[in-house]
């Protein structure tokens, strides 16, 4: 029985040694065993690439909620994703947002893209885009917060440089930033 074990061991080992020319020159030629052990990240990935096509500037928290993963795991194939050049992170304020990676969205739609994610933000937007107020005060009453939340929200939206200020006295009006005029007319 030993005899016949090496006898068998000594064949798939010659086996071997023939197939490996074969094995060396696939390789060179550039083909490669694909391993289909992750089919199910593969999937996962799949679906996640869908959902962030299907809605760009989306952050972690909005694909963990629609896949229903768990973030850890989720940052996992978001990097697979970016590492394969699928998708492309943003950064803004600190929160970041995925977009699909071929050149689909610019710097500046990709900045009013998640900027617009904001519900308060999109208001303040739409009412100064379509010129039904465009002041501090006008902007609180019209959507029916403090002055304060106003403040806070235009200050954040100059910084980005989405609007510009006009002080005239001391009364301040607010306007869509020129450059990015197109951008927010087709995302709102």
């Amino acid at each position: 029985q030993f005899l016949l074990w090496l006898a068998l061991m000594n064949v798939l080992s010659v086996i071997d040694i023939l197939l490996f020319p074969v094995k060396f020159l696939l390789v060179i030629l550039g083909f490669r065993v694909k391993d289909h052990s992750n089919a199910a990240g593969v999937m996962k990935r799949r679906h996640m690439f869908s959902f962030i096509k299907a809605n760009p500037g989306t952050c972690v928290s909005e694909i963990a909620n629609y896949l229903g993963m768990s973030r850890g795991a989720l940052r996992y194939h978001l990097k697979a994703l970016e590492t394969e050049k699928l998708i492309e992170a943003y950064s803004d304020h600190g929160k970041v947002r995925y977009f699909q990676n071929n050149s689909t969205y610019g710097e500046n739609e990709k900045l009013v893209i998640s900027v617009l994610q904001n519900e308060m933000t999109r208001i303040i937007i739409s009412n100064i885009l379509y010129k039904k107020c465009n002041t501090n005060g006008d902007l609180a009453l019209k959507i029916g917060v403090s002055k304060g939340t106003i403040s806070w929200y235009t200050n954040q939206l100059k910084e980005s440089g989405l609007i510009e200020e006009n002080k005239v006295g001391r009364s301040t009006t607010y306007r869509i930033n020129p450059v990015y005029l197109d951008s927010i007319k087709k995302s709102t």
